[in-house]
């Protein structure tokens, strides 16, 4: 009976393990002076009003672009610029900032590529955001501007970057004491990648952030020169904080009116007491997908999460 129980112990933990780890990048990210790490999402998160589903996009460099304008409660596509702190109202696109007065994660929600439970992810903050661009050790050098799959972007290296396809990551921007510019306007220019040698970035932990343009109200504009991130710091009553990039600046703390539009890039944090193999009575197990299911592997038997042979 103990080995039975220690068992679906294993199930349950191979389970929730699975889960923790689904959506997530491989790359760690220290993003404070006490050294907690986050990995990031594997994609730009997307909402479908429709089916009030949300999710990531499938590859870092996917966009949704112009599509935005269709932003409505019933819109059967996808929209993935939102109003500031819209986790719980993502279609609000009036331009009134008494809309967006209250900060709700859009982490809180379930997201279907990301484990699909509540409160898995979350928004960095903008002190987050500059520590990972300013304040890492060498921070300078692990980040880059660039392109994947010809869209426009910024590139952030893992702590323990150890790559090759990536060379001096400072290229002619200049460190502004908390961001930095580019007079030569050229920051898209430096690293260039096909889908195929991002494959390499992305296996060896590097993040994407495309650009993403803005919507205000139902317009959206400049979807192939700015980026405009999310953080979930509020500035003054209006505004908020956010990270943006263009061919000149990368500024991890700019500030703009809440009711804008932005790009969502979620975070988990790493839990440093994770179990990565479960063990007990001698008793490990592995998981595998096999036709669109969950099999747990015993001592050369595969299972199903419920404990029935495969």
């Amino acid at each position: 009976m103990k080995k039975i129980y220690l068992f679906l112990l294993a199930l349950v933990a191979c389970t929730s393990q699975m889960n923790a780890t689904e959506g997530a990048l491989a790359g760690r990210f220290t993003i404070n002076a006490e050294g907690n790490q986050v990995v990031f999402s594997l994609g730009n998160l997307q909402y479908q009003a429709s089916t009030q589903t949300w999710q990531f996009a499938a590859k870092q460099h996917n966009l949704i672009g112009t599509a935005n304008t269709h932003i409505s409660d019933d819109y059967s596509g996808w929209i993935d610029l939102f109003g500031w702190g819209t986790g719980n109202h993502p279609t609000e696109h009036r331009p009134h900032s008494e809309y967006y007065g209250k900060f709700a994660d859009w982490g809180a929600n379930a997201i279907l590529n990301g484990g699909n439970e509540a409160n898995m992810w979350r928004t960095l903050t903008t002190e987050e955001w500059s520590y990972l661009f300013c304040g890492r050790t060498n921070a300078a050098k692990l980040f880059g501007m660039g392109s994947v799959n010809g869209v426009k972007g910024a590139i952030l290296l893992p702590d323990n970057w150890s790559g090759d396809l990536f060379t001096d990551t400072e290229n002619g921007l200049s460190d502004r004491d908390g961001w930095y510019k580019n007079l030569d306007g050229t920051n898209f220019t430096f690293h260039t990648y096909s889908a195929a040698q991002w494959e390499i970035m992305e296996a060896n932990g590097a993040v994407f952030l495309p650009v993403t343009g803005y919507r205000i109200d139902a317009e959206v504009d400049q979807t192939e020169e700015y980026g405009n991130y999310w953080s979930a710091t509020p500035s003054e009553e209006n505004d908020a904080y956010l990270l943006y990039f263009d061919g000149t600046d990368v500024t991890p703390a700019e500030i703009d009116v809440r009711y804008y539009g932005e790009a969502v890039r979620l975070v988990k944090d790493v839990n440093t007491t994770t179990i990565e193999n479960i063990q007990g009575d001698d008793l490990q197990c592995t998981k595998t997908i096999r036709d669109g299911m969950l099999v747990i592997e015993r001592n050369g038997k595969e299972y199903t999460v419920t404990g029935t042979v495969y």
